[in-house]
């Protein structure tokens, strides 16, 4: 809910503790009433702290990395003389890496720190992307090099993706204004990652496409050194990886409205935003080009960064239910490819979308920073990665056979009644519905 999701009220403290579970630790968790252990000094700006800054250098490096490297190397490939099944291959060994191994990653996070692992991620995708340049400049001897590569990147991105979300508070007071910001520097990556590693390419330049991402990962790794976070929330010594896990698995159960939304989001992945993508182009392309594709691609990046910017500022106190009825505007664009709307209306929708997502994934990001313990949290958001955004590949995967069986219209509408009881659900389920917000210590 990340590619693929929150002030003082006697109301907030119950519902935080009913989803806790007996005697767990609350040390550094931004919701006690003592600060948290590695805050930021309340003398700081809330946002925009020197430790902020630099950690947004850092996260928007490595998000335009990621943007460019799928297109750099399925484009790459395609321009070089092989065929889309080596391509298909390819993305593959850099996803499968990523599904499988975050939950470690989260672990690993905890036990050594976020800073140290992302750093250590950052160093491993330099590596991996010096090497890519060699291989796409001086020609691909042999596949399994590129693969090989490809397995090291997912793998380093799922170490990096825990830290990302538990170094949030640690960085910034406005936790819910600070997510807001991330989220707008996603979408304005995702529009021109792609865009610069397509153009690159088109001018044979593939290998400069990966000379540049390493310099991102490695001014990335240069940032995050310099974050100054003082002493953090570690798990007690002496537990092993496998109990660490457990320990991460009964967290992320013990919290009714966490995987609450999780469960309702697996759903929605498989049926409705999963096969969207392949169907919307299957229909948009044929009918409109593939040029009129791009532009709706666009504007959902142009309503995520609206719905970010707005997000900054817009604090309401249950924010997982404003996150929800934000998601209702998500069935407007399969709404109007079914309804054969022209392509400056199902731009108009693709805004509206676009914004939608970008509330909620505020809204879910910090529910999750604010709500859960700081020794915890980043095993509970792999838990959370791996449980949503690991269905999105079998939606997917689903979306061909599915047309071919039912019919296109019949695929969208699906989706579009998913899209609307998704956001009906989460309303209706009350420990979502009823999450407060924590507040920010003035």
């Amino acid at each position: 809910m990340e590619q693929c999701l929150t002030d003082p009220t006697a109301a907030a403290t119950p519902s935080r503790l009913q989803d806790q579970p007996t005697g767990a630790p609350a040390t550094g968790t931004p919701a006690t009433g003592a600060p948290a252990t590695g805050t930021p000094p309340t003398g700081e700006p809330a946002i925009w702290s020197r430790n902020f800054r630099r950690y947004f250098t850092a996260r928007s490096a490595g998000l335009l990395s990621w943007a460019m490297l799928p297109v750099a190397v399925s484009a790459g490939l395609l321009s070089g003389g092989y065929g889309l099944d080596t391509a298909g291959y390819a993305m593959a060994f850099l996803v499968a890496p990523f599904a499988g191994l975050v939950l470690f990653g989260g672990v690993l996070a905890d036990r050594f720190t976020a800073r140290r692992m992302m750093i250590i991620a950052d160093l491993a995708n330099l590596t991996a992307h010096l090497l890519l340049a060699v291989l796409f400049m001086h020609g691909i001897d042999h596949l399994w090099q590129l693969y090989a590569l490809l397995v090291v990147a997912g793998t380093a991105n799922a170490l990096f993706q825990p830290g990302s979300a538990s170094t949030v508070p640690l960085v910034a007071r406005d936790v819910q204004g600070a997510n807001g910001v991330l989220r707008t520097s996603e979408a304005l990556t995702g529009l021109g990652g792609p865009a610069l590693a397509g153009v690159l390419v088109g001018f044979g330049a593939t290998g400069w496409v990966m000379v540049i991402s390493a310099v991102a990962y490695g001014t990335s790794a240069a940032c995050l050194f310099a974050l100054r976070l003082g002493p953090l929330p570690t798990p007690p010594a002496g537990g092993s990886l496998w109990r660490d896990l457990a320990i991460g698995w009964r967290e992320f159960r013990a919290r009714s409205w966490l995987w609450g939304v999780i469960a309702i989001w697996m759903f929605f992945a498989v049926l409705s935003w999963g096969p969207q993508l392949s169907v919307a182009a299957g229909v948009i392309v044929v009918e409109h080009g593939a040029t009129a594709f791009g532009l709706l691609n666009a504007a959902l990046g142009a309503g995520t960064v609206a719905g970010g910017l707005l997000a900054i500022r817009y604090k309401p106190e249950r924010p997982l239910a404003a996150g929800a009825v934000a998601m209702l505007t998500y069935p407007l664009y399969p709404l109007g490819i079914v309804l054969g709307w022209p392509v400056w209306l199902l731009a108009a929708a693709q805004v509206a979308v676009g914004a939608g997502i970008g509330v909620w994934g505020v809204m879910w990001a910090t529910s999750v920073q604010t709500q859960v313990p700081g020794e915890v949290l980043n095993r509970v958001h792999a838990y959370e990665v791996a449980g949503s955004v690991g269905m999105y590949p079998i939606g997917s995967a689903l979306a061909g056979p599915a047309v071919g069986a039912f019919g296109t219209d019949r695929v969208l509408l699906v989706g579009i009644a998913v899209a609307l009881l998704t956001a009906l659900a989460l309303l209706t389920t009350r420990p979502i519905r009823t999450l407060h917000r924590i507040p920010t210590r003035p």
